[in-house]
Protein backbone atom coordinates (compact mmCIF):
# COMPACT_ATOMS: atom_id res chain seq x y z
CA UNK A 1 0.00 0.00 0.00
CA UNK A 2 2.83 2.38 0.83
CA UNK A 3 4.42 2.89 -2.58
CA UNK A 4 2.94 -0.04 -4.47
CA UNK A 5 6.20 -2.03 -4.28
CA UNK A 6 9.64 -2.05 -2.74
CA UNK A 7 11.69 -2.93 -5.79
CA UNK A 8 13.80 -0.26 -7.47
CA UNK A 9 12.25 -0.64 -10.91
CA UNK A 10 8.79 0.06 -9.49
CA UNK A 11 9.88 3.46 -8.16
CA UNK A 12 10.93 4.99 -11.48
CA UNK A 13 10.08 4.18 -15.07
CA UNK A 14 13.43 5.17 -16.58
CA UNK A 15 15.06 1.72 -16.21
CA UNK A 16 16.55 1.82 -19.69
CA UNK A 17 18.85 4.74 -18.79
CA UNK A 18 19.42 4.16 -15.09
CA UNK A 19 22.70 2.54 -13.96
CA UNK A 20 22.60 -0.56 -11.78
CA UNK A 21 24.30 1.46 -9.01
CA UNK A 22 21.31 3.81 -8.89
CA UNK A 23 18.92 0.86 -8.80
CA UNK A 24 20.81 -0.29 -5.72
CA UNK A 25 20.49 3.11 -4.03
CA UNK A 26 16.78 3.15 -4.84
CA UNK A 27 16.45 -0.25 -3.16
CA UNK A 28 17.90 1.36 -0.03
CA UNK A 29 15.41 4.24 -0.33
CA UNK A 30 12.57 1.70 -0.54
CA UNK A 31 13.84 -0.03 2.61
CA UNK A 32 13.86 3.30 4.42
CA UNK A 33 10.26 4.01 3.41
CA UNK A 34 9.11 0.54 4.44
CA UNK A 35 10.17 1.36 8.01
CA UNK A 36 7.68 4.23 8.03
CA UNK A 37 4.76 2.41 6.40
CA UNK A 38 1.75 3.41 8.55
CA UNK A 39 0.18 -0.03 8.11
CA UNK A 40 3.19 -1.47 9.92
CA UNK A 41 4.03 1.18 12.50
CA UNK A 42 0.58 2.36 13.67
CA UNK A 43 -1.09 -0.88 14.93
CA UNK A 44 1.47 -1.75 17.66
CA UNK A 45 0.91 1.64 19.29
CA UNK A 46 -2.88 1.81 19.36
CA UNK A 47 -4.28 2.37 22.87
CA UNK A 48 -6.94 0.27 24.58
CA UNK A 49 -10.62 0.80 23.88
CA UNK A 50 -12.12 3.60 26.01
CA UNK A 51 -15.39 3.47 27.89
CA UNK A 52 -16.68 6.31 25.74
CA UNK A 53 -16.29 7.43 22.14
CA UNK A 54 -13.14 7.12 20.01
CA UNK A 55 -12.44 10.10 17.77
CA UNK A 56 -9.56 10.14 15.28
CA UNK A 57 -8.03 13.42 14.20
CA UNK A 58 -4.96 13.73 12.03
CA UNK A 59 -2.92 15.97 9.81
CA UNK A 60 0.09 15.49 7.56
CA UNK A 61 1.35 13.66 4.51
CA UNK A 62 0.96 10.28 6.23
CA UNK A 63 -2.40 11.01 7.86
CA UNK A 64 -4.61 9.17 5.34
CA UNK A 65 -2.53 5.99 5.53
CA UNK A 66 -2.37 6.25 9.31
CA UNK A 67 -6.16 6.62 9.43
CA UNK A 68 -6.57 3.57 7.21
CA UNK A 69 -4.30 1.60 9.55
CA UNK A 70 -6.43 2.61 12.54
CA UNK A 71 -9.63 1.64 10.72
CA UNK A 72 -8.17 -1.74 9.79
CA UNK A 73 -7.09 -2.63 13.31
CA UNK A 74 -9.52 -0.82 15.65
CA UNK A 75 -11.94 -3.25 17.30
CA UNK A 76 -14.66 -0.78 18.26
CA UNK A 77 -16.73 2.19 17.02
CA UNK A 78 -14.72 4.93 15.36
CA UNK A 79 -15.21 8.39 13.87
CA UNK A 80 -13.11 11.38 12.92
CA UNK A 81 -11.34 13.38 10.22
CA UNK A 82 -7.80 13.77 8.88
CA UNK A 83 -6.29 16.48 6.66
CA UNK A 84 -3.80 15.61 3.91
CA UNK A 85 -2.13 17.31 0.93
CA UNK A 86 -3.90 17.29 -2.40
CA UNK A 87 -3.22 13.94 -4.06
CA UNK A 88 -2.44 12.11 -0.79
CA UNK A 89 -5.97 10.97 0.05
CA UNK A 90 -6.96 7.33 0.44
CA UNK A 91 -10.36 5.68 0.60
CA UNK A 92 -11.50 5.24 4.20
CA UNK A 93 -14.81 3.96 5.56
CA UNK A 94 -15.29 5.73 8.89
CA UNK A 95 -12.74 8.54 8.98
CA UNK A 96 -13.25 11.51 6.70
CA UNK A 97 -10.27 12.61 4.57
CA UNK A 98 -10.00 16.32 3.72
CA UNK A 99 -7.45 17.67 1.20
CA UNK A 100 -5.72 21.02 1.73
CA UNK A 101 -2.75 23.04 0.48
CA UNK A 102 0.99 22.51 1.02
CA UNK A 103 3.48 24.18 1.55
CA UNK A 104 1.54 27.47 1.73
CA UNK A 105 -1.91 27.31 3.43
CA UNK A 106 -5.09 28.30 1.64
CA UNK A 107 -8.83 28.37 2.37
CA UNK A 108 -8.92 24.56 2.35
CA UNK A 109 -6.30 24.62 5.10
CA UNK A 110 -8.53 26.93 7.10
CA UNK A 111 -11.45 24.54 6.59
CA UNK A 112 -9.27 21.58 7.61
CA UNK A 113 -8.31 23.14 10.93
CA UNK A 114 -11.93 23.96 11.67
CA UNK A 115 -12.99 20.38 10.88
CA UNK A 116 -10.46 19.02 13.37
CA UNK A 117 -11.41 21.50 16.08
CA UNK A 118 -15.11 20.66 15.60
CA UNK A 119 -14.36 16.91 15.74
CA UNK A 120 -13.10 17.19 19.34
CA UNK A 121 -15.78 19.54 20.68
CA UNK A 122 -18.13 18.36 23.39
CA UNK A 123 -16.12 15.30 24.41
CA UNK A 124 -16.21 13.82 27.91
CA UNK A 125 -13.62 12.37 30.27
CA UNK A 126 -14.36 8.77 29.16
CA UNK A 127 -13.75 9.62 25.51
CA UNK A 128 -10.50 9.00 23.61
CA UNK A 129 -8.89 11.10 20.90
CA UNK A 130 -6.28 9.39 18.71
CA UNK A 131 -4.21 12.09 17.02
CA UNK A 132 -2.27 11.01 13.90
CA UNK A 133 0.47 13.56 13.24
CA UNK A 134 3.04 13.63 10.45
CA UNK A 135 5.11 16.14 8.51
CA UNK A 136 3.44 18.72 6.30
CA UNK A 137 0.66 19.40 8.77
CA UNK A 138 1.69 22.96 9.54
CA UNK A 139 0.50 24.23 6.16
CA UNK A 140 -2.41 21.83 5.84
CA UNK A 141 -4.24 23.24 8.88
CA UNK A 142 -4.19 27.01 9.25
CA UNK A 143 -6.43 28.71 11.78
CA UNK A 144 -5.01 32.20 12.31
CA UNK A 145 -4.76 33.65 15.80
CA UNK A 146 -7.51 36.13 16.73
CA UNK A 147 -7.07 39.34 14.74
CA UNK A 148 -4.66 37.82 12.19
CA UNK A 149 -5.65 37.49 8.53
CA UNK A 150 -4.95 34.30 6.60
CA UNK A 151 -3.28 36.42 3.91
CA UNK A 152 -0.68 37.56 6.44
CA UNK A 153 0.04 33.96 7.49
CA UNK A 154 0.37 32.98 3.83
CA UNK A 155 2.81 35.80 3.11
CA UNK A 156 4.95 35.07 6.17
CA UNK A 157 5.12 31.37 5.30
CA UNK A 158 6.13 32.10 1.71
CA UNK A 159 8.78 34.60 2.77
CA UNK A 160 10.28 32.35 5.46
CA UNK A 161 10.54 29.53 2.89
CA UNK A 162 12.14 31.83 0.31
CA UNK A 163 14.64 33.22 2.81
CA UNK A 164 15.95 29.81 3.79
CA UNK A 165 14.48 29.50 7.30
CA UNK A 166 14.70 26.01 8.76
CA UNK A 167 11.55 23.98 9.29
CA UNK A 168 12.01 24.30 13.07
CA UNK A 169 12.18 28.10 12.76
CA UNK A 170 9.15 28.26 10.49
CA UNK A 171 7.13 26.07 12.83
CA UNK A 172 8.10 28.15 15.87
CA UNK A 173 6.53 31.14 14.12
CA UNK A 174 3.52 29.13 13.00
CA UNK A 175 2.74 27.88 16.52
CA UNK A 176 2.42 31.47 17.73
CA UNK A 177 0.29 32.75 14.87
CA UNK A 178 -2.27 29.97 15.26
CA UNK A 179 -5.46 29.14 17.12
CA UNK A 180 -4.88 25.43 16.28
CA UNK A 181 -1.19 24.57 16.63
CA UNK A 182 1.08 24.50 19.68
CA UNK A 183 -1.17 22.22 21.77
CA UNK A 184 -4.37 24.12 21.10
CA UNK A 185 -6.18 21.19 19.44
CA UNK A 186 -5.50 18.99 22.50
CA UNK A 187 -6.60 21.74 24.90
CA UNK A 188 -9.81 22.09 22.87
CA UNK A 189 -10.47 18.34 23.35
CA UNK A 190 -10.45 18.61 27.16
CA UNK A 191 -11.57 16.65 29.20
CA UNK A 192 -11.07 13.75 26.75
CA UNK A 193 -7.77 11.86 26.86
CA UNK A 194 -5.52 12.40 23.82
CA UNK A 195 -3.02 9.82 22.54
CA UNK A 196 -0.77 11.22 19.81
CA UNK A 197 1.06 8.97 17.33
CA UNK A 198 3.85 10.79 15.48
CA UNK A 199 5.77 9.99 12.30
CA UNK A 200 8.62 12.49 12.45
CA UNK A 201 10.08 14.49 9.58
CA UNK A 202 11.89 16.88 11.93
CA UNK A 203 15.67 16.86 12.43
CA UNK A 204 16.17 15.78 16.03
CA UNK A 205 12.70 14.16 16.21
CA UNK A 206 11.14 16.50 18.78
CA UNK A 207 7.47 15.37 18.52
CA UNK A 208 6.23 18.84 19.49
CA UNK A 209 7.77 20.27 16.31
CA UNK A 210 6.12 17.85 13.86
CA UNK A 211 3.24 19.67 12.11
CA UNK A 212 3.77 22.42 14.72
CA UNK A 213 2.46 20.13 17.48
CA UNK A 214 -1.33 20.67 17.49
CA UNK A 215 -1.78 18.14 20.33
CA UNK A 216 1.52 18.57 22.20
CA UNK A 217 2.68 21.33 24.56
CA UNK A 218 5.09 23.96 23.30
CA UNK A 219 8.02 25.26 25.33
CA UNK A 220 8.90 28.07 22.91
CA UNK A 221 7.47 31.55 23.40
CA UNK A 222 5.99 34.49 21.54
CA UNK A 223 9.31 36.25 22.12
CA UNK A 224 11.10 33.43 20.25
CA UNK A 225 8.73 33.78 17.30
CA UNK A 226 9.16 37.56 17.19
CA UNK A 227 12.94 37.23 17.29
CA UNK A 228 12.83 34.90 14.28
CA UNK A 229 10.62 37.26 12.30
CA UNK A 230 13.03 40.10 13.04
CA UNK A 231 16.01 37.93 12.01
CA UNK A 232 14.45 37.37 8.60
CA UNK A 233 13.21 40.95 8.22
CA UNK A 234 9.55 40.02 8.50
CA UNK A 235 8.35 41.81 11.65
CA UNK A 236 6.62 44.44 9.53
CA UNK A 237 2.97 43.58 10.27
CA UNK A 238 1.97 45.76 13.25
CA UNK A 239 -0.74 43.36 14.47
CA UNK A 240 1.72 40.46 14.49
CA UNK A 241 4.52 42.45 16.10
CA UNK A 242 2.31 43.85 18.87
CA UNK A 243 0.57 40.52 19.65
CA UNK A 244 3.85 38.62 19.88
CA UNK A 245 5.52 41.35 21.94
CA UNK A 246 2.63 41.28 24.44
CA UNK A 247 2.45 37.48 24.59
CA UNK A 248 -1.19 37.56 23.53
CA UNK A 249 -0.76 34.58 21.20
CA UNK A 250 1.13 32.32 23.60
CA UNK A 251 0.92 28.58 22.91
CA UNK A 252 -0.12 25.84 25.35
CA UNK A 253 2.72 25.11 27.79
CA UNK A 254 3.94 21.75 29.24
CA UNK A 255 2.36 22.38 32.65
CA UNK A 256 -1.12 23.20 31.25
CA UNK A 257 -3.73 21.30 33.30
CA UNK A 258 -5.86 20.59 30.21
CA UNK A 259 -3.15 18.25 28.91
CA UNK A 260 -2.92 16.14 32.09
CA UNK A 261 -3.03 12.41 31.32
CA UNK A 262 -2.25 12.84 27.63
CA UNK A 263 0.50 10.77 26.00
CA UNK A 264 2.45 10.61 22.75
CA UNK A 265 4.53 8.01 20.92
CA UNK A 266 7.13 8.51 18.19
CA UNK A 267 6.40 5.59 15.87
CA UNK A 268 8.74 6.27 12.91
CA UNK A 269 11.62 8.63 12.15
CA UNK A 270 14.44 9.38 9.73
CA UNK A 271 16.85 7.39 11.87
CA UNK A 272 14.67 4.30 11.58
CA UNK A 273 14.73 4.60 7.80
CA UNK A 274 18.47 5.21 7.57
CA UNK A 275 19.18 2.29 9.88
CA UNK A 276 17.05 -0.02 7.71
CA UNK A 277 18.79 1.18 4.55
CA UNK A 278 22.20 0.64 6.15
CA UNK A 279 21.23 -2.88 7.17
CA UNK A 280 20.19 -3.67 3.60
CA UNK A 281 23.47 -2.32 2.22
CA UNK A 282 25.40 -4.57 4.61
CA UNK A 283 23.28 -7.56 3.59
CA UNK A 284 24.53 -6.83 0.07
CA UNK A 285 28.11 -6.99 1.31
CA UNK A 286 28.86 -3.26 1.46
CA UNK A 287 30.05 -1.22 4.41
CA UNK A 288 27.56 1.54 5.17
CA UNK A 289 28.05 4.73 7.18
CA UNK A 290 25.33 7.12 8.41
CA UNK A 291 26.64 10.68 8.65
CA UNK A 292 23.56 11.99 10.50
CA UNK A 293 19.78 11.84 10.46
CA UNK A 294 19.49 15.58 11.15
CA UNK A 295 21.64 17.45 8.63
CA UNK A 296 20.38 20.95 7.88
CA UNK A 297 21.64 23.97 5.93
CA UNK A 298 21.62 25.26 2.37
CA UNK A 299 21.21 22.37 -0.08
CA UNK A 300 24.14 23.47 -2.22
CA UNK A 301 26.44 23.77 0.81
CA UNK A 302 25.40 20.34 2.09
CA UNK A 303 26.18 19.01 -1.39
CA UNK A 304 29.70 20.43 -1.26
CA UNK A 305 30.30 18.74 2.08
CA UNK A 306 28.95 15.40 0.86
CA UNK A 307 31.08 15.63 -2.29
CA UNK A 308 34.20 16.32 -0.23
CA UNK A 309 33.59 13.23 1.91
CA UNK A 310 32.90 10.97 -1.08
CA UNK A 311 35.99 12.22 -2.93
CA UNK A 312 38.16 11.67 0.15
CA UNK A 313 36.88 8.10 0.36
CA UNK A 314 37.55 7.52 -3.35
CA UNK A 315 41.06 9.07 -3.34
CA UNK A 316 42.46 8.36 0.09
CA UNK A 317 40.30 5.74 1.74
CA UNK A 318 39.37 8.10 4.56
CA UNK A 319 37.26 8.58 6.62
CA UNK A 320 35.91 5.31 5.18
CA UNK A 321 37.27 2.60 2.94
CA UNK A 322 35.77 2.00 -0.50
CA UNK A 323 33.60 0.32 -1.56
CA UNK A 324 30.96 1.75 0.76
CA UNK A 325 27.63 3.50 1.01
CA UNK A 326 27.30 6.86 2.76
CA UNK A 327 23.84 7.90 4.01
CA UNK A 328 22.40 11.06 5.53
CA UNK A 329 19.00 12.45 6.45
CA UNK A 330 17.54 15.74 7.59
CA UNK A 331 16.05 18.67 5.75
CA UNK A 332 18.06 21.05 3.62
CA UNK A 333 16.89 24.57 2.89
CA UNK A 334 16.95 26.64 -0.29
CA UNK A 335 17.22 30.42 -0.30
CA UNK A 336 15.25 31.31 -3.42
CA UNK A 337 17.03 33.83 -5.60
CA UNK A 338 15.61 32.89 -8.98
CA UNK A 339 12.31 31.80 -10.43
CA UNK A 340 13.28 28.34 -11.64
CA UNK A 341 11.80 24.90 -11.05
CA UNK A 342 13.28 22.62 -8.44
CA UNK A 343 13.42 21.63 -4.79
CA UNK A 344 15.96 21.03 -2.08
CA UNK A 345 16.75 17.51 -3.31
CA UNK A 346 17.20 18.41 -6.96
CA UNK A 347 19.25 21.45 -5.92
CA UNK A 348 21.39 19.17 -3.76
CA UNK A 349 21.82 16.73 -6.67
CA UNK A 350 22.85 19.43 -9.16
CA UNK A 351 25.24 21.07 -6.69
CA UNK A 352 26.73 17.64 -5.88
CA UNK A 353 27.23 16.96 -9.57
CA UNK A 354 29.01 20.29 -10.02
CA UNK A 355 31.23 19.64 -6.99
CA UNK A 356 32.25 16.24 -8.35
CA UNK A 357 32.81 17.35 -11.96
CA UNK A 358 36.42 16.89 -13.09
CA UNK A 359 37.63 15.65 -9.72
CA UNK A 360 39.88 12.61 -9.45
CA UNK A 361 37.87 9.68 -8.16
CA UNK A 362 34.48 11.11 -9.15
CA UNK A 363 34.03 8.36 -11.75
CA UNK A 364 33.45 5.96 -8.86
CA UNK A 365 30.63 7.93 -7.21
CA UNK A 366 26.88 7.57 -7.74
CA UNK A 367 24.26 9.35 -5.61
CA UNK A 368 20.55 9.72 -4.90
CA UNK A 369 18.73 12.51 -3.06
CA UNK A 370 14.98 12.27 -2.57
CA UNK A 371 12.15 13.29 -0.28
CA UNK A 372 10.46 10.39 1.45
CA UNK A 373 7.08 12.01 0.86
CA UNK A 374 7.52 11.66 -2.91
CA UNK A 375 7.52 15.38 -3.67
CA UNK A 376 10.46 17.77 -3.80
CA UNK A 377 9.32 21.39 -3.89
CA UNK A 378 8.42 22.41 -7.44
CA UNK A 379 10.55 19.71 -9.06
CA UNK A 380 7.61 17.51 -10.01
CA UNK A 381 9.48 14.49 -8.63
CA UNK A 382 10.74 13.07 -5.34
CA UNK A 383 14.31 14.11 -6.15
CA UNK A 384 17.09 13.06 -8.48
CA UNK A 385 20.11 10.84 -8.95
CA UNK A 386 23.66 11.56 -10.09
CA UNK A 387 25.97 9.41 -12.23
CA UNK A 388 29.64 9.92 -13.25
CA UNK A 389 28.85 10.47 -16.95
CA UNK A 390 26.56 13.44 -16.30
CA UNK A 391 29.15 16.21 -16.87
CA UNK A 392 29.90 14.97 -20.38
CA UNK A 393 26.23 14.55 -21.15
CA UNK A 394 25.48 18.08 -19.92
CA UNK A 395 28.15 19.52 -22.23
CA UNK A 396 26.77 17.53 -25.15
CA UNK A 397 23.32 18.98 -24.45
CA UNK A 398 24.66 22.51 -24.14
CA UNK A 399 23.46 22.88 -20.56
CA UNK A 400 24.96 25.45 -18.20
CA UNK A 401 24.55 23.96 -14.69
CA UNK A 402 25.87 27.07 -12.93
CA UNK A 403 23.25 29.31 -14.54
CA UNK A 404 20.51 26.85 -13.63
CA UNK A 405 21.72 26.56 -10.04
CA UNK A 406 21.88 30.35 -9.69
CA UNK A 407 18.26 30.53 -10.86
CA UNK A 408 17.13 27.72 -8.51
CA UNK A 409 16.29 25.86 -11.72
CA UNK A 410 17.79 22.44 -10.98
CA UNK A 411 14.92 20.20 -12.15
CA UNK A 412 15.10 20.99 -15.90
CA UNK A 413 18.80 20.04 -16.05
CA UNK A 414 18.24 16.75 -14.27
CA UNK A 415 15.11 16.11 -16.31
CA UNK A 416 17.13 16.55 -19.52
CA UNK A 417 19.56 13.94 -18.19
CA UNK A 418 16.71 11.53 -17.40
CA UNK A 419 17.68 11.69 -13.72
CA UNK A 420 14.50 12.88 -12.02
CA UNK A 421 13.27 10.26 -9.54
CA UNK A 422 9.49 9.75 -9.57
CA UNK A 423 7.61 7.82 -6.88
CA UNK A 424 4.20 9.47 -6.63
CA UNK A 425 2.67 9.93 -3.20
CA UNK A 426 4.31 7.61 -0.65
CA UNK A 427 1.73 8.26 2.12
CA UNK A 428 4.48 8.76 4.67
CA UNK A 429 7.22 11.28 5.44
CA UNK A 430 10.48 10.81 7.37
CA UNK A 431 12.37 13.70 5.79
CA UNK A 432 14.96 13.58 3.02
CA UNK A 433 17.05 10.54 2.10
CA UNK A 434 20.54 11.00 0.65
CA UNK A 435 22.77 8.12 -0.42
CA UNK A 436 26.18 7.96 -2.10
CA UNK A 437 27.85 4.80 -3.39
CA UNK A 438 31.64 4.97 -3.68
CA UNK A 439 32.98 1.99 -5.59
CA UNK A 440 36.43 0.45 -5.39
CA UNK A 441 38.96 0.92 -8.18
Amino acid sequence: MLIHATRARDLNLQDSVRPRQIDFLIELYAKALACADPMKVVPPHLPALPRGRTVVVGVGKAAAAMALAVETHWPGPLEGVVVVPEGAALSTARIRVHEASHPVPDERSLAGARLLMTAVEGLEADDLVIALISGGGSALCALPAPGLALADKQRLTRELLKRGATIAEINTVRRHLSAFKGGRLAAHAHPARVVTLVISDIPGDDPALVASGPTLPDASTCADALALLRRYGLADVPEVRHALASGAWESVKPDDWRLAGHSHRLIASAWDGLAAAAKQARVNGLACHILSDAMEGEARELAKGHAAIALSVARRGTPFKAPCVILSGGEATVTVRGGGRGGRNTEFALALLMSLEGQAGSHRIHALSAGTDGLDGLAGAAGAWVAPDFPGRMRALGLDPRAHLDANDSAPVLDALGALFHTGATYTNINDFRAMLVEAE
